[in-house]
């Protein structure tokens, strides 16, 4: 086996990238890994980043916006660089034997293996994460971690970690892509790309994944907010939260009419709910098994709720 090369350390030469894209893949997510690379080449006037597609079987690759990318047999690619490797949904469905043994050949071969939004579950099913930190989309990313136990799974935005990279979606993937030209090739260009592309970088990669919350929250209901989100399968009580938070259940009651014009208990069902209607809409999970990540003690308790919340039962909904 071959090591691979740290691809963040100063070096002036090209930069061999695979972009392996899979089927229903988001389109956000494509451009977050490839368009800096175009970027910087622009900036610098010459080629720093050299990359070609591939696909699972030769074919295009079909985005969920309706684009096609092709490119070659992700088989028959010659080991790269660094192999950038872009999925999206139905991932079960793409994680083949064909797949996982190309994703382990390269690796062998000494490539650097990134995993962008539904990248890392692929990278996952092939072994390759076994004992390393890896991200994942905070949508599947406690589905990601019962599935793949040994793995350290981490809840930032995107995690490098030797030779395997993961990203949990598109903004975190445009950070990490200025990342890699700061290191490569200098922080003044990747500056210029930031301008180029009117962004404001995080630059955190430790920096928690975080569902978008309303500008209404203060510092005080935003930190009662996460940890909400951090409990929603087993729902901490309004005192101990207010008890985490240092202040009295009072005032974070007061804190939360006043700003979002609701209880915190209310703000709380409100998430576990909208939770549940996601995975509802976008899974196949047993609606059992959603009750329960979403710290309903019963099925018959959640589908009230549920029924309550969005007119109609969840099971009807799945079936429209």
């Amino acid at each position: 086996m071959i090591s691979a090369k740290n691809i963040f350390l100063p070096n002036p030469e090209p930069l061999r990238i695979s972009v392996l894209v899979l089927d229903d893949s988001n389109t956000l997510s494509f451009a977050a890994a490839v368009d800096p690379m175009r970027a910087a080449n622009r900036q610098a006037r010459k080629r720093l980043f050299d990359w070609t597609y591939a696909t699972a079987a030769g074919n295009p690759a079909l985005l969920t916006s309706g684009v096609h990318v092709p490119g070659d047999a992700i088989a028959h690619v010659t080991p790269p660089d660094l192999l950038l490797v872009i999925a999206g949904f139905n991932l079960a469905s793409h994680d083949t034997p064909n797949l996982r043994a190309s994703l382990r050949r390269l690796a062998r071969a000494g490539s650097t293996l990134a995993g962008i939004d539904g990248g890392p579950w692929l990278l996952a099913g092939a072994g390759l994460l076994d004992g390393h930190h890896a991200t994942m989309h905070w949508e599947d990313h406690d589905a990601f971690a019962h599935r793949f136990p040994q793995i350290k799974v981490e809840r930032s935005r995107y995690c490098i970690d030797g030779p395997r990279i993961t990203s949990g979606g598109a903004a975190p993937t445009i950070d990490l892509m200025l990342s890699l030209i700061a290191g490569r090739f200098g922080t003044t260009l990747a500056e210029k790309v930031t301008t180029s592309f009117i962004y404001d970088p995080v630059g955190d990669a430790n920096r928690p994944q975080s569902r978008r919350i309303s500008a209404r929250h203060n510092t005080l209901t935003a930190r009662a907010n996460a940890l909400m989100e951090d409990h929603l399968d087993a729902p901490m009580p309004i005192p101990q939260i207010a008890r985490r938070l240092g202040v009295s259940t009072r005032s974070l009651e007061l804190q939360f009419r006043a700003r979002l014009g609701t209880t915190p208990k209310s703000y709380f069902l409100s998430l576990r709910l909208a939770e549940a209607y996601r995975r509802v809409t976008a899974t196949s999970e047993p609606l059992n098994d959603i009750a329960l990540a979403c710290g309903f003690a019963s099925q018959s308790s959640f589908s009230r709720a549920f029924k309550s919340r969005y007119g109609q039962s969840a099971r009807r909904l799945r079936s429209a």
